[in-house]
């Protein structure tokens, strides 16, 4: 066994943790955000969609890939059904 070790004394200190950091002008200092920063983020988003449907619209691209999905779904029940004529015996 090993000798005992000197028991030392410690004295406890209370550390307050920091205060919480918000963004200076988004957030009020309950941490809610501010009315400006909630209508920018909507405005912001509200761009970003209505430029997505605009270069949508003039890509044309989103029309092509939905034809193609109808082209190949139909090929597929047609297939499905010749397969079926071929095991019912027609």
């Amino acid at each position: 066994m090993s000798e005992p070790k000197e028991i030392v004394e410690a004295e406890l200190v209370d550390i307050a943790p920091p205060p919480p950091v918000t963004p200076q002008f988004d957030y009020d200092e309950g941490g809610v955000p501010t009315f400006d920063y909630v209508r920018d983020r909507i405005e912001g988003r509200t761009a970003t969609a209505a430029g997505a449907a605009e270069l949508d619209a003039v890509t044309g691209d989103s029309a092509d890939v939905e034809q193609q999905f109808a082209e190949r779904e139909q090929a597929g029940r047609d297939r499905l059904e010749a397969i079926r004529r071929s095991m019912r015996g027609e």
